[in-house]
């Protein structure tokens, strides 16, 4: 995970790039959170790299932090092991934590 801070606007470009053993093979993976109320729908659909690896970008407010996960094939939740902290979710696993802090 990347983060660009952008001076002419109060957003982060945050780099999404979960790596291949990361995603375990699969072949769609959709990055949710804070930021899209957790909804498959609103998620960012990540692209297939040539190494097997993901990648997609988000602009995220600044100030703030964001847990998120990633949903791979529609069954599995993987955290990015690039988070800036993880915390406990209410459904026993921690999530991933991304900061628009400067």
């Amino acid at each position: 995970m990347k983060k660009q801070f952008v001076k002419s606007k109060p957003v982060v470009k945050v780099t999404f790039n979960p790596a291949a053993d990361v995603v375990n093979g699969g072949s769609e993976v959709i990055v949710l959170g804070d930021f899209n109320n957790w909804n498959p729908e609103l998620g960012l659909n990540l692209k297939k790299q040539k190494d097997g690896s993901f990648k997609g970008i988000l602009e995220l407010e600044t100030g703030n932090e964001f847990q998120f996960k990633y949903l791979v094939d529609g069954t599995n939740w993987i955290n990015d092991t690039e988070a800036d902290a993880f915390v406990a979710s209410p459904y026993g696993e921690a999530n991933g934590v991304v900061s628009t802090i400067a």
